[in-house]
């Protein structure tokens, strides 16, 4: 077999150059020279940099760490990403065995009585009982003279690297998805926290209100107005709590956990947005999962525009056959019992009704679609990292500001005290100033947690660290050992 698996190599390497069909090159994509918006933040420093695999670690939380680790383990989705890869790679396997001869064999034994009245030529024969065994071999070999099943190899291992580059996108996603529920789930953790200290103050506040009611210092109406502020307040800590599990549901089922028995301990955000990386405009279409994926569709439809172009072109089969035939077992496997038979097929169109024509022109069409998805998906990478930076921009400044209001809302609310305590004005400018003091906390908590989840949204539009370079070598190699497997 050493020399059959010698000669087959020795034929794909010969007819390499015969190949029809157009050579792939990437198409252009117009990339912006720089970032519009530049950011709030310092200059990255080098251990700054979005990790490899673990793009999570650049935001220092080992919680957040420890549910990462826990998805890659157990989540369903990216389960079945990686079984698509395996499927992938098996099909490009099987897409390789046409470049291999393939040998068959049909060993069949029969005992058979022929009819002494059957018609016969010559004089009657009388009725014959008879055994047969044949032992036959069919070997058969298409060669590729001009790349159909080259191209097709071609088309599959574009095919199985863009299922790789799927398998990190929908990594990414998800890790990305998971770390947004948990800084949304922290701060709401920090919103409650604000909510219960308001709460407390309202109870404080009904407290001295409800003592000048006594003392008929304070009227009936100051009473119930505190006390429709306070329950106002309990019906938000219980709308946020509301809130919050359906975010501990949301983590538990990305972990591979039943949301029934996940809890996720009560903590408030004490994170700052990181400092990340950005890197040029052009980068971004090495760096981002989905644009392989879509540039690697390119490809595939490329090739498959070859493999349509090599149905102009004839198509040459060596076929042969062996083996060995007897009516006696025991003189079965015996030079007189050999028979053979060695024969070719040369196979050229000449009228299709059209269908190759055809069938071209729908693969150049659907190659065509594929250099437009690609643009889009790079035009929309270009957008959503600029959506993330001008958020970031924004939610940094609003927060300076909010910071300033909170502590100016304190300062009201101290004064507001101080003059109703005094008889200087009525109980509604307290009650005003509590209000006012609550929706100014929630809102800078609330401006801290978009700022995280905007970061994550920022480390997802640049890949999450990931590089093209990573699936170069995803792909299916044609080997000398194929010939012998079955």
């Amino acid at each position: 077999m050493k020399w059959l698996a010698a000669a087959a190599l020795g034929a794909i390497s010969c007819l390499a150059g015969c190949a029809v069909g157009p050579k792939y090159q990437r198409p252009s994509v117009q990339a912006p020279a720089a970032w519009k918006t530049e950011g709030p933040w310092r200059e990255a420093a080098p251990k700054d940099a979005i990790p490899k695999g673990s793009w999570w670690e650049i935001f220092h939380d080992e919680e957040l760490n420890s549910y990462e680790q826990q998805l890659l383990a157990a989540n369903q989705s990216l389960a079945a990403a990686r079984d698509r890869l395996d499927q992938a790679r098996s099909l490009a396997r099987v897409t390789s065995a046409a470049l291999f001869p393939t040998l068959t064999a049909d060993p069949n034994a029969s005992r058979n009585r022929y009819s002494g009245n059957r018609p016969q030529i010559i004089s009657p024969t009388p009725a014959v009982t008879q055994s047969l065994y044949d032992v036959p071999f069919a070997l058969n070999y298409e060669v590729d003279l001009f790349g159909r099943n080259r191209k097709n190899l071609e088309a599959a291992n574009a095919n199985l690297q863009g299922t790789a580059a799927d398998l990190q996108n929908v990594q990414l996603v998800l890790t990305a998805e998971l770390a947004a529920d948990f800084f949304s789930l922290r701060e709401l953790d920090a919103e409650s926290d604000v909510v219960r200290e308001s709460v407390k103050i309202e109870q404080q506040g009904l407290a001295v209100v409800n003592h000048r009611h006594e003392g008929g210092i304070a009227s009936g109406l100051d009473l119930a107005e505190q006390q429709t502020l306070l329950d106002s307040t309990v019906t938000q800590l219980y709308l946020i709590q509301q809130q919050r599990a359906q975010f501990e549901h949301a983590i538990a089922a990305l972990t591979g956990n039943p949301a029934s028995s996940f809890t996720v301990p009560v903590a408030p955000l004490r994170s700052v947005p990181p400092p990340v990386p950005l890197g040029m405009p052009s980068d971004l279409l090495e760096r981002r999962p989905d644009i392989a994926t879509a540039e690697r569709a390119m490809a595939n439809e490329n090739a498959l525009v070859g493999v349509a172009r090599t149905a102009f072109y004839p198509q040459f089969t060596i076929s042969g056959g062996g083996g060995f035939e007897s009516v006696s077992l025991g003189s079965l496997i015996s030079a007189p019992s050999a028979f053979w038979s060695l024969g070719g097929d040369l196979l050229q169109p000449i009228f299709n009704g059209g269908r190759n024509r055809a069938n071209l022109a729908a693969t150049q069409a659907a190659y065509q679609q594929s250099v437009a998805n690609y643009r889009e998906s790079a035009l929309t990478a270009f957008q959503q990292v600029e959506d993330s930076l001008s958020g970031l921009d924004s939610l940094s400044r609003a927060a300076q500001t909010q910071n300033a209001a909170v502590a100016d809302a304190h300062r009201a609310l101290d004064i507001a005290n101080d003059r109703y305590v005094g008889g200087l004005t009525t109980f509604l400018d307290v009650i005003t100033a509590q209000s006012v003091l609550l929706t100014n906390q929630r809102l800078s908590t609330q401006l801290l947690g978009q700022q995280m989840v905007t970061s994550v949204l920022l480390v997802k539009a640049l890949g999450g660290g990931w590089d093209a370079s990573a699936i170069q070598n995803v792909k299916v190699h044609p080997t000398a050992t194929q010939v012998v497997q079955p």
